[in-house]
């Protein structure tokens, strides 16, 4: 197993976890991390004994760093991921892909005209219980799917500034349908608000989307919950999976009742160890761009139908 030299530029709170598990992947060697808060910057690289740049520019001419990881808040995913790829650097961005899906395209084409891989950040496919009921429905162990419904709430954030609470949450339980479902979307219907002063975009949404095959997908996502929940649950012909991402649970029930025990892992941790692992043996990460590009389409559709007060269709 070859190490493959990383760094980390953004080391805010994910960037920090991203710092964190590097630091302790065999296959990983952190370089260096870059932010533009001192501060911040000084923190991770006393904890983690790494070089630290304080301008990205530096930190990509670094001719030892092959991969790295963009943390930077969303709205400037786009112009790092795009220095990242002129020099050459295999990248992971952190969900949203991008702001835009013309950003993002522009991201993915780059990406495949420079030869790097391009993987998108979205955690949750690297749940335990997420891959174990995908495993479950491809044995059809609850039938046809039906409909899959998502929660995911909890109290308002002060570290998010710059985007609204559907493009910060929504596109988690989105990518994971998309995963699960493996079906084209047909439409998107969604209804949100701004309820408190601390935001400026929308804390709560309510989306629903159509696929192909007559499955429908429900989530709920708000800024308003004072404790945090994040659960999914799918109904098939012939029964239910329900699953619990905090506590990496599952249950099944119906006429193939499991009683299922899952060995719990750090999500981030496979994550990482994937991307690493892709770029060794020059595969296509298991997230790729496309894959963000879908979920962030989704989730842009959900904003515009809200704001047109209609469904949005996709062909």
């Amino acid at each position: 197993m070859r190490t493959i030299n990383v760094g980390v530029i953004g080391v805010g709170a994910m960037g920090y976890n991203h710092a964190r598990v590097y630091s302790k992947l065999e296959n990983a060697n952190l370089v260096a991390v870059a932010d533009v808060v001192k501060p911040t910057l000084d923190k991770v690289v006393k904890k983690y004994k790494t070089k630290g740049y304080s301008e990205i520019e530096d930190l990509l001419k670094d001719p030892e760093i092959e991969a790295v990881s963009v943390c930077v808040p969303t709205t400037f995913h786009h112009e790092v991921v795009m220095e990242a790829i002129k020099h050459g650097k295999h990248v992971l961005v952190e969900k949203p892909i991008a702001f835009t899906a013309e950003e993002a395209e522009e991201m993915i084409k780059a990406a495949k005209e420079a030869g790097v891989k391009l993987a998108t950040g979205h955690v949750e496919r690297f749940n335990p219980a997420v891959q174990k009921a995908k495993e479950l429905i491809e044995n059809e162990v609850i039938g046809d799917l039906v409909t899959i419904s998502a929660k995911r709430v909890g109290p308002f954030p002060p570290r998010i500034k710059d985007v609204g609470v559907a493009i910060d949450l929504a596109i988690h339980d989105l990518d994971v349908m998309n995963f699960l479902i493996e079906a084209p979307v047909k439409q998107v219907y969604a209804t949100m608000s701004s309820i408190l002063d601390q935001s400026d975009f929308e804390d709560h949404a309510e989306i629903m989307i159509s696929f192909d095959e007559d499955i429908t997908g429900i989530l709920e996502v708000n800024w308003l919950t004072p404790y945090k929940r994040r659960q999914i649950e799918i109904t098939g012909t012939d029964g239910i999976i329900t699953i619990d991402y905090i506590d990496q649970s599952i249950e099944v029930y119906g006429k193939f009742a499991q009683d299922i025990q899952i060995k719990p892992v750090e999500p981030l941790s496979e994550e990482l160890n994937s991307f690493l692992c892709k770029i060794e043996a020059d595969e296509e990460p298991e997230i790729t761009g496309e894959d963000g590009l879908k979920a962030l389409k989704m989730v842009l559709a959900a904003n515009k139908s809200s704001k047109e007060h209609s469904p949005i269709n996709f062909r």
